[in-house]
């Protein structure tokens, strides 16, 4: 299968190309993702024991207390975080802490157009233009 683009909206400028890390569980910044090494640690978590690090993150949303947007600054400015995120909301938290940390973020990507995404597929992002290239890993 070719490539297939998503449009959304700009949330955190830049341009980033990587690996796709995908949960249909939203991310607990802070106290869930360890911003030293990128591991998600939230119990319970789909992808708990993964590491950010590199990756596009796509999830459906962030979650959790005010701490979140630094640990996302953190691990962006460490570069112990995501290459770039694409979600379906981005709330408050995942909007400062990706623009503080120079992360870029797409959004407003739908639940059935964020389940076309899977883990591995190659994805260039273009927050500046709210573009998403999704390159399917494999033959699906």
């Amino acid at each position: 299968m070719d490539k297939f683009i998503l449009k959304g909206r700009l949330i955190s400028g830049g341009k980033a190309e990587g690996e796709a890390l995908v949960t249909k569980d939203p991310i607990v910044f802070n106290l869930g993702i360890d911003a030293e090494t990128g591991i998600i640690t939230e119990e319970g978590h789909e992808l708990q024991g993964q590491s950010v690090i590199g990756k596009v993150l796509v999830f459906p949303f962030g979650k959790g207390s005010t701490g979140g947007a630094y640990t996302i600054f953190r691990m962006g400015k460490k570069k112990t975080g995501p290459k770039a995120m694409i979600c379906q909301f981005s709330e408050i938290l995942t909007t400062i802490g990706s623009m503080l940390g120079e992360i870029p973020v797409v959004d407003q990507i739908s639940e059935e157009d964020l389940a076309k995404i899977s883990t591995g597929d190659r994805i260039v992002v273009n927050a500046d233009e709210g573009k998403v290239e999704i390159f399917p890993a494999g033959n699906r």
